[in-house]
């Protein structure tokens, strides 16, 4: 399997490198204006992957060496993305939540494997996939606050993740999130995938079938005035939505005082009827507000599912930013 990596002008490349060789996944290329780290980062306008613009260069030598997969560290190398050519001939970067709950199903299968027990564990923003997982492999789930001082501290942990693009996919190696380790992981899945004869979308489509469609977005909004985002929260404390999208809200979980073993916090939960789910708060480290959206289907065939679950998505996601602009 023929792959290109990018280090994004960080410190990844020469660990990542070695990794990859020694575990025999050497037909790889490196994009080589990004290999050397440089704090000047020249090539993109913000250095994190999940940016627009941030993989196009990834993107270029993909096509220009035939690639099947781009694999990228953030800077620090402890964020992992990834992007698989769609079929129009272009590129797409996996969400955090796609990668993330392909590697936890990878992790219960290799629990089941070897007959042990363990705990998945994500942050509450992200995609409620991971329980359907443990639900429905016989494993513990947890849900955390953000950050992987939370997720690593799970009793049991056998996996973490967030939607943020970190992965803790070996925690008796490194019980942070590592994505060296996890696209180590998520390079292993793929070369199964083609030893088998399968491609990324039939296993997409097994997930779909197994554990139900999970599909969910977010929302992000800059502010030039932290009042603003306190303004937005406290409107939505005041008078919660009785509707989102047109989706009836169920219940309000407000954790401004704690909420069940949750300590206190600036977020807000909105259930949906049907189980979607939307969660909002300030950013920990940038001026913005955050909406993470959540829905999921098990009806019909696994197309069906997933095309569900995208346009109910699609409603809420609407319906929020209606709420928060």
């Amino acid at each position: 399997m023929r792959f290109v990596y990018t280090a994004l002008h960080g410190v990844g490349s020469e660990t990542a490198r070695r990794v990859f060789t020694d575990a025999g996944f050497t037909d790889f290329e490196v994009v080589a204006e990004q290999d050397e780290p440089d704090a000047a980062f020249p090539t993109v306008a913000f250095p994190n992957p999940e940016e627009p613009g941030a993989l196009d260069l990834a993107f270029a030598t993909a096509d220009r060496v035939g690639a099947e997969l781009i694999i990228a560290n953030d800077p620090d190398a402890d964020r992992l993305a990834v992007a698989v050519p769609t079929t129009d001939g272009g590129w797409t970067r996996l969400s955090g939540n796609a990668v993330g709950s392909l590697l936890g199903w990878r992790a219960a299968e290799r629990l089941k494997a070897a007959s042990v027990t363990g705990t998945l564990a994500a942050s509450l923003v992200s995609s409620p996939a991971l329980s359907a997982i443990a639900r429905e492999t016989g494993l513990d789930h947890a849900d955390t606050l953000t950050g992987f001082k939370w997720i690593s501290r799970a009793a049991g942990l056998a996996y973490g993740y967030e939607e943020a693009l970190g992965y803790l996919v070996d925690p008796a190696k490194v019980r942070d999130k590592d994505g060296i380790s996890a696209a180590l992981d998520f390079l292993g899945l793929m070369a199964e995938l083609k030893a088998s004869g399968r491609t990324l979308e039939d296993h997409l489509l097994d997930f779909a079938d197994r554990f139900g469609a999970h599909a969910s977005s977010q929302i992000s909004i800059r502010v030039t005035d932290l009042a603003e985002i306190a303004r937005v929260m406290a409107s939505l404390r005041q008078k919660p939505p009785a509707s989102v999208g047109g989706v009836a809200v169920t219940q309000v979980d407000d954790f401004a005082e704690g909420f069940g073993p949750f300590p206190a916090s600036d977020i807000l939960r909105i259930w949906l009827d049907g189980g979607s789910r939307v969660v909002v708060r300030p950013s920990g480290t940038e001026p913005k507000l955050k909406v993470y959206i959540d829905a999921s289907s098990s009806e019909g065939t696994a197309a069906e599912r997933i095309a569900a679950a995208e346009a109910l998505v699609a409603e809420l996601d609407a319906g929020m930013r209606a709420l928060v602009s």
